[in-house]
């Protein structure tokens, strides 16, 4: 058997690929070791640039059809049990009435892993490109110059077979076969905690206690913050999870039973459905692959769930690499392309794992702080002592609750694919995030008539945006794009709010929606443009993180 790109994982970062490949017009296989049921999942907020991407896709009204309850209110609150006090909570709207931020035709989404999985498994077979075979793990693979021959196994009759393949990437997990394989180490903190999740069914919990409803619960007893409950689908599903410390601790049912119950503060009946220990890491792999076989999602990248980076960071690695392999394969990407894809994506990595492990820090605060046993007591100043607990502990969670620079503000700086116009770089915030054209920034959103974003322009191409009436060398970057077979459109836009924020009479923007070049004029070479954003010009990566500064940025 033949596939152009052979990717070993079916979780939502395989999954994406295979379905953004076919968005591509680019033919796939993805091979998945078990039957694809998803019995724990591991994340349960889809960000709002996955949301964009979705968009892109025309998958969006899938996610808000996937199950979860999307009247069910988002808030978090921070509790001593579901019976006892609480000490304080941040409120959000129901994903049904949550308004997008103004930066974005988008907004997150709760459509936790079991929900998403489905849905991104029929986005990957709607353009037919792709084959999905379940039951199947990877046996072996021996890499050559000119593809890679990959050895296959059916899990139930032990049954192997070969296939060539062009490309092979590994969205294999965090025991990632491939990257084992490759010999890829990781740089950063093996075990931040052990934890257990439980998943347990339980009609109407909400009537067993009088606290409002809310998405996610943290209790902090005595000890500090040990344990979270998560709505799973807004009904009567949830999540509990345990946090444990760098001790392996194995619990059996009894002793989860009896920690549940202590989180809701009294006996009530409930239905486990399935325990996972599993244990928090900081880790990202000191490369992403080699020519022909590469590594995404959690294969290279370990995260904190604290914040929601880890998958969403992955889908930014699939939509990376995707269009990088279709160009390679398609015959207009450089033979400097592919390599890009670490360049750009392991920094982001980076970025967004730290980030997750100080969202982690701080919830745990209250272990190091030691909260006073005053909190638990009763009377007017054990109130006033919860007051000021409370109001700290909301101040300092507001971080992880407010990171739209994370999911928005990512920039790829010093790519080798991407042309600097001298401008300084932006603040690198949190949770703040202002919209910028600077090259290697995400394209700017705006609307350009009502129902249409500037994001609807991007995708399967590159497009030169056109402000104002020049039209000099717009022909010429147009001819010098389509002697080399690279998809490239051109955008005339007569609006002002979007011209004012592209700051820039023209704008270069990739197939993934990230600006590439920006001038008030065009260059004169417009072959060199052309060959530099598409990878055919040899150029030397700027500041890219090496591993040991990945551990201490980390």
């Amino acid at each position: 058997m033949q596939t152009p790109v052979l990717i070993v994982g079916a979780g939502p970062i395989g999954l994406a690929l295979a379905g953004d490949l076919g968005y591509r017009g680019v033919p796939c296989m993805l091979i998945e070791r078990s039957d694809g049921q998803v019995i724990q999942p591991k994340m349960d907020m889809v960000g709002v640039r996955t949301m964009e991407y979705c968009r892109r896709w025309g998958i969006v009204p899938w996610v808000h059809e996937a199950g979860y309850n999307r009247d069910y209110p988002q808030d978090c609150a921070w509790v001593t049990s579901l019976t006892g006090y609480e000490f304080g909570r941040e409120a959000f709207a129901s994903p049904k009435d949550e308004k997008c931020p103004p930066q974005s035709p988008q907004k997150r989404e709760r459509c936790p892993q079991n929900f998403f999985d489905p849905v991104l498994r029929r986005f990957a077979e709607r353009s037919s490109l792709a084959t999905i075979v379940y039951h199947t793990e990877l046996a072996g693979f021996t890499e050559t110059e000119h593809g890679v021959t990959v050895r296959l196994r059916d899990v139930l009759s032990g049954e192997e077979r070969t296939v060539d393949a062009q490309y092979l990437v590994g969205s294999d997990g965090g025991a990632s076969a491939v990257r084992q394989a490759l010999g890829i180490a990781m740089t950063g903190e093996a075990t931040l905690t052990y934890t257990t999740n439980v998943v347990f069914r339980c009609k109407d919990l909400e009537a067993l206690h009088d606290k409002k409803r809310a998405y996610r619960y943290i209790f902090i007893g005595p000890e500090g913050t040990w344990a979270t409950l998560v709505a799973i689908n807004g009904r009567d599903q949830w999540r509990f999870s345990l946090v444990g410390d760098a001790t392996r601790q194995t619990h059996d049912e009894a002793y989860m039973r009896r920690a549940i119950v202590r989180a809701v503060g009294r006996e009530f009946d409930f239905e486990i459905l399935s325990m996972l220990p599993w244990v928090r890491r900081q880790l990202v792999a000191d490369r992403y692959g080699t020519k022909r076989v590469f590594i995404a999602g959690d294969a290279a990248h370990l995260t904190s769930p604290t914040g929601g980076f880890g998958m969403n960071t992955g889908i930014q690695d699939a939509v990376n690499l995707s269009w990088k392999l279709a160009a390679v394969l398609q015959g207009w990407g450089g033979e400097h392309l592919l390599g890009t894809y670490e360049t750009e994506q392991r920094p982001v990595a980076i970025r967004n794992v730290a980030e997750a492990t100080g969202n982690l820090k701080r919830m745990l605060s209250p272990r190091v702080m030691s909260p006073s046993a005053a909190i638990f007591d009763e009377g007017p100043e054990a109130d006033a002592a919860r007051i000021e607990f409370g109001n700290a502990y909301t101040e300092l969670m507001k971080r992880e609750w407010f990171s739209i620079g994370i999911h928005l503000g990512y920039m790829y700086e010093g790519s080798p694919i991407i042309v600097p116009d001298g401008t300084p770089q932006p603040p690198d915030e949190v949770s703040s995030y202002v919209q910028t054209a600077r090259p290697g920034s995400r394209a700017p959103h705006v609307w350009l008539e009502e129902g249409r974003s500037t994001l609807d322009l991007f995708g399967q191409s590159f497009v030169l945006m056109c402000f104002g009436e020049d039209r000099a060398g717009v022909d010429t970057l147009a001819d010098a794009a389509r002697a080399v077979g690279m998809p490239f459109e051109i955008a005339h836009i007569d609006h002002a709010e979007a011209r004012a924020l592209y700051e820039r009479a023209f704008v270069l923007v990739r197939p993934d929606g990230q600006v590439a070049w920006r001038g008030d004029a065009l260059p004169e070479d417009a072959r060199a443009l052309i060959d530099t954003v598409r990878g055919a010009v040899a150029r030397e990566a700027a500041g890219e993180p090496s591993g040991q500064e990945a551990q201490s940025e980390a």
